[in-house]
């Protein structure tokens, strides 16, 4: 059963998953000022954290964010089936993003810098490429006249999937605040799974929908990556 073609409410299934998430974001916030970064550090072995709090407030801040965004697209954008099997597997995602970063940061000792206030900025904007780009689907779609249409307007003019590199750049952020080189596996495994999961499963089944308009819009478009690929 294909996971796109399906629609259906979901109710129950984004209502769980955003309690999940809501958890995971409480779990940060435990690690991140409620003494759990010295019971995680104690029971490893690990050297003191040493993260200062403004780069402990910016990761929260990071995660907070996410947690409106998704619940956005879950019950506004996302029209399509979750199965349960979904619900299972999604916040294992959000557990590195919520809890990973936050363990990560906590080795990292300096003050925000140039660096750091560039992450902020990549974290807006990755957020705005996918959000962004989901209202403005959102609208079109929303207009009667434009149902049963492919969608190639807005920022969907500069990559088929400008939505989930969105999802890429604002993890990324969160990388480079955490200021680990592990963190930086995260994103690049986000990558990964775009380039050879999500969205040729996604490709095969918009071009079976749509047909000809699809074909030419994947031909003069990036598919992920604007300007590269």
């Amino acid at each position: 059963m294909d996971m796109y073609s399906n629609k259906a409410n979901s109710f129950a299934q984004k209502t769980t998953l955003t309690l999940i998430e809501l958890g995971l974001i409480i779990v940060s916030w435990f690690v991140l000022f409620g003494g759990g970064d010295q019971m995680l550090f104690s029971a490893f072995g690990w050297p003191e954290p040493v993260a200062l709090e403004e780069r402990r407030w910016v990761i929260l801040g990071f995660n907070i964010v996410i947690l409106m965004r998704m619940a956005v697209m879950m019950f506004v954008f996302l029209k399509r089936r979750i199965p349960w099997a979904e619900v299972g597997s999604v916040p294992m995602a959000f557990a590195l993003y919520y809890v990973g970063f936050a363990v990560l940061v906590l080795t990292n000792p300096n003050p925000l810098g140039i660096v750091d206030w560039i992450a902020i900025g990549l974290f807006a904007l990755g957020c705005y490429l996918n959000t962004g780009s989901e209202l403005q689907r959102h609208f079109y779609k929303a207009d009667p006249s434009n149902k049963g249409k492919l969608y190639t307007g807005g920022l969907f003019k500069h990559s088929m999937h400008i939505n989930f590199f969105g999802d890429v750049v604002w993890v990324f952020a969160y990388a480079l605040i955490a200021g680990n080189l592990i963190g930086f596996a995260i994103p690049l495994m986000l990558l990964a799974m775009f380039m050879f999961f999500n969205v040729p499963k996604l490709d095969d089944y918009l071009r079976d929908r749509y047909g000809e308009p699809f074909k030419a819009y994947e031909a003069k478009t990036k598919r992920l990556i604007p300007f590269v690929w």
